[in-house]
């Protein structure tokens, strides 16, 4: 059976790099009208310009912090505006860093929170009046929440948060018809991941069922079937991505 996306309205946030961007385009390969975004003008951002384009004019690549909450509610407005309405919105925006909690700024910790699940409920608040009933919510959270990592409280906390927040989310909007989801990635090969000596990079693969690191073609799939009519009875969930660590 094929995911059928077609004329559907999708925005995604930090869509310029990694996860976001290759859910973004995944969408408009399938004939649905993207509206994504990143934090600043940047070489990346420019380039998906030039390929969201081979699958359409309609597609937009526009700059917001969606570390502020303001930052994101005036992405959203303009992202309901350019495409009438809203049938998918994919919360991926998100940052982090690697610091022990003892050694942590304040700063540092209220960065992280904000971008990742402030951001998450900013953006979500803001589009609630645009979606349309039916619609689906996919929040991109991280296989870590569960498990935990050295250096990374604020982040897991973030993460963690989100998986909180889709659960109560998708009770409030599920009257419309609305789902929301969540899903959790493990390692995978982004440009935070090309450090990796080779020893680390064997020891995560040896980790995995699949005895490999995921790409974020593998993780933007299943986005995709989130967004889809195939998930027309998933809400509530988190599907974790991790090739089976």
């Amino acid at each position: 059976m094929n995911v059928d996306v077609t004329g559907a309205r999708v925005v995604v946030t930090g869509g310029t790099r990694g996860i976001g961007r290759a859910i973004a385009v995944a969408f408009a390969a399938q004939g649905a009208t993207v509206h994504t975004c990143g934090r600043t003008e940047s070489p990346a951002a420019a380039s998906l310009r030039q390929e969201l384009k081979e699958h359409g004019d309609g597609n937009v690549v526009d700059v917001a912090d969606i570390g502020s909450r303001a930052d994101a509610a005036a992405f959203v407005a303009r992202a309901g505006e350019a495409l009438g309405g809203i049938d998918v919105l994919v919360n991926n925006a998100g940052v982090v860093s690697h610091r022990t909690l003892d050694d942590m700024p304040d700063e540092e910790w209220d960065r992280v929170l904000a971008t990742n699940l402030g951001g998450t409920m900013a953006v979500t608040r803001a589009a609630l009046p645009l979606l349309a009933d039916g619609a689906s919510i996919v929040h991109i959270a991280s296989a870590v929440a569960a498990v935990g990592m050295v250096a990374r409280t604020h982040y897991t906390a973030s993460k963690a948060g989100v998986v909180g927040f889709n659960r109560s989310l998708c009770k409030e909007v599920g009257p419309r018809g609305i789902r929301s989801n969540v899903v959790a990635p493990g390692i995978i090969e982004t440009d935070q991941a090309a450090g990796m000596t080779p020893e680390i990079r064997a020891r995560y693969e040896k980790l995995a069922a699949l005895q490999r690191l995921g790409t974020a073609a593998d993780v933007a799939d299943v986005v995709l079937f989130l967004g889809s009519d195939l998930s027309r009875f998933v809400s509530g969930q988190t599907i974790v991505v991790d090739g089976g660590i």
